[in-house]
């Protein structure tokens, strides 16, 4: 079975639920990291460098606001998911949670102090919780909204949701209020705050061969189609200045969202060892991705 492909559910059920009986049903993953440079609106990326680079769960890599490093969920030997920090100078990497619970998708909050966190406690609840990046004592975030599957901050007070169901439900909610409010269902879970706007994307999976990038608008509260997806793909990361990358396969393609018509080409990593590419991630500053690949090493 093609893990990537599987829907939705599926994954939520495999990754946020009862890890000890399925652990030789999570698949291995690495995380790759390469430099990169736009010149006249084509991107051209440099070589991908795997940074984590051993047989199991490492994926949902989120860079830090600096840049300088990158944190990261992995599954090791004891089957229990942590959040884990790489220092892209020398790619050392330390753990920064610690607990009985597991946790998944770290996402920087803005504030710069705290990371947020899908939280699988003891009760099997999934929560969103917030750790000190300077190491600390976790805390709620949303204390009634579950059970989360993945996040995305808009800005300091609202916060993108995939809550798992039949179907998923898109949320948005408002941390001062303690609430959300549905906006959407049958989503994928790439959630995605859109640079320089009050407004996110996702992708709204409408059957099995239809899979549609919308954006929401907070201040308009209204969505927006915007293209196809990548055949295949949920994953999305967006640059600085406004280009949508998607993977498929090894290979990596790019879009700008008013100009051009169709996906465009720019890179091939399978010499590099990249793989069954999923999960994207852009630096701030836009001169760095992270990209998941399957585990070549895993017997999966």
């Amino acid at each position: 079975m093609n893990f990537f492909l599987i829907s939705l559910s599926a994954i939520a059920v495999l990754l946020f639920s009862s890890f000890a009986p399925l652990q030789s049903q999570i698949p291995g993953t690495d995380i790759f990291v390469l430099d990169f440079k736009l010149k006249d609106g084509r991107l051209q990326p440099g070589v991908p460098r795997n940074i984590t680079k051993r047989a199991g769960y490492d994926n949902q890599p989120h860079f830090l606001p600096n840049g300088k490093s990158l944190l990261f969920t992995s599954i090791r030997e004891d089957g229990q998911a942590d959040i884990y920090k790489c220092d892209l100078a020398d790619y050392s990497i330390s753990q920064l949670t610690r607990t009985t619970e597991s946790e998944f998708s770290a996402n920087a909050m803005p504030d710069g102090k705290h990371f947020s966190v899908v939280r699988v406690e003891k009760d099997s609840s999934q929560r969103l919780w917030k750790f000190p990046l300077a190491g600390g004592a976790p805390s709620l975030v949303l204390e009634k909204v579950k059970p989360v599957g993945y996040h995305a901050w808009i800005n300091a007070n609202t916060i993108a949701l995939y809550v798992l169901g039949t179907p998923s439900v898109l949320q948005v909610a408002e941390v001062s209020a303690g609430q959300a409010k549905i906006v959407g269902g049958n989503i994928g879970r790439s959630l995605h705050k859109i640079p320089q706007r009050e407004a996110f994307s996702f992708v709204h999976k409408i059957n099995e061969e239809m899979w549609i990038i919308k954006v929401f608008d907070l201040k308009a509260s209204k969505t927006k189609i915007l293209f196809k997806a990548v055949e295949g793909s949920e994953d999305c990361a967006w640059t600085p200045d406004g280009l949508l990358l998607m993977g498929s396969g090894s290979k990596l393609y790019q879009r700008y969202p008013e100009r051009n018509q169709e996906w465009i080409e720019i890179a091939d990593f399978s010499s590099a060892g990249v793989r069954n590419l999923t999960r994207l991630a852009v630096s701030p500053k836009g001169n760095r991705i992270a990209v998941v690949s399957a585990d070549q090493n895993h017997s999966n």
